[in-house]
């Protein structure tokens, strides 16, 4: 199978040929057809973060592949069924996180792409668990960015627990952002897109947003203010300043909710204006196996939209260097044609591995 390797931080991933795995016990085998490019995916490719991935990895958890195999004790996947593989790759299932339904918080959690091998490749194992069903009407290309770019924002509105009328600022227009926006807008708000690029504002505005705001141009949160404030403000951007900017923007009673994890991630906020405006500083990282669930299933009813651009798996370089300079309008998504299915085990061994 292809597959793109980081065998060096902050180098070039190389594309090379590598076996295909076997699934184990409580795994399956998914032949991807398509896997998103996240800007976690580069983080993890330059080692940005305290916690690194164990060199050489494959990146990659926006996959969506068909189940080819099943390893000894899976009862709950069948072969031939759509799956997401999603940033969580697996959960203990018996931690208070897990059982309180904060699986995302498990302490005992591996994530796909960094801890275990990703989507950047033709073929992938996941723990069947987490291996999240993709209903029928949602293609694998719109899957893929839903199954990190989408619970994620999902989750993050969720989180700011967004009453009707609310005015929600979103920093950050791209993968994630043209769906922060759709989800705010589901929920009732009055949505401000902020971004750098004309273009991406102009998306945002397509999908719903009812204001947008040039920070290249103008201070977005002076402008926020004009408009009422913000009631929450999202931040998907990586810049320093935006964090600043987002608090500045917020009303008494605000929510600044934080999803994007700069490489040196340091806020500094002024306490006085936080306690005596009431203001809350939440942390909303990915989302749960239901959070997914949710989001699949108001994509299959047509109510969001999928901007996405594919590209070939050998590209891979070429692709995370039009991400970093901001040439992408939303997300990019390898799209694998190559692949071709796995022989499949005999009856007996195939009953064996699915009945136990």
């Amino acid at each position: 199978m292809r597959a793109a390797v980081v065998r060096q931080f902050r180098q070039p991933l190389a594309v090379e040929e590598r076996p295909i795995p076997t699934p184990g016990p409580g795994q399956v085998l998914v032949r991807l057809e398509a896997c998103g490019l996240c800007h976690t995916d580069i983080h993890a490719i330059n080692g940005d973060w305290p916690v690194k991935p164990g060199l050489p990895f494959v990146p990659g958890h926006e996959g969506v592949g068909i189940v080819e195999r099943l390893g000894d004790g899976v009862h709950t996947r069948t072969v031939g069924q759509r799956v997401a593989l999603p940033w969580l790759g697996h959960a203990c299932g018996e931690c208070r996180y897990c059982i309180d339904g904060r699986e995302n918080l498990c302490e005992q959690q591996y994530n796909t792409g960094y801890a275990v091998d990703g989507g950047y490749a033709e073929y992938a194992l996941a723990d069947a668990r987490f291996a999240a069903p993709v209903p029928d009407g949602v293609s694998a290309m719109d899957a893929a960015p839903l199954t990190c770019a989408g619970v994620t924002t999902y989750a993050a509105v969720k989180a700011a627990h967004v009453l009707p009328g609310e005015r929600v600022a979103v920093f950050g227009i791209g993968g994630l952002g043209h769906l922060a926006v759709q989800y705010a807008r589901l929920v009732g708000a009055q949505v401000v897109a902020v971004d750098v690029t004309e273009e991406k504002l102009e998306l945002a505005v397509e999908l719903g947003a009812d204001h947008a705001v040039n920070a290249a141009e103008t201070d977005p949160a002076v402008a926020i203010q004009h408009l009422g404030g913000a009631d929450v403000a999202i931040v998907l951007a990586v810049a320093p300043s935006v964090f600043e900017q987002a608090f500045r923007s917020l009303n008494r009673g605000g929510r600044m909710i934080l999803v994007s994890l700069p490489a040196e991630g340091t806020l500094t906020i002024p306490v006085f204006e936080t306690v005596l405006k009431g203001i809350s500083i939440i942390g909303s990282i990915v989302g749960t196996r239901q959070d997914l669930a949710e989001v699949f299933t108001l994509h299959a009813a047509g109510r969001t939209r999928v901007i996405a651009a594919p590209r070939d798996i050998r590209d891979v370089n070429q692709s995370v260097a039009e991400v970093l300079a901001g040439e992408v309008p939303a997300r990019l998504v390898f799209v694998y044609d190559s692949a071709q299915p796995v022989e499949q085990p005999s009856r007996e061994v195939n009953e064996s591995s699915t009945f136990g």
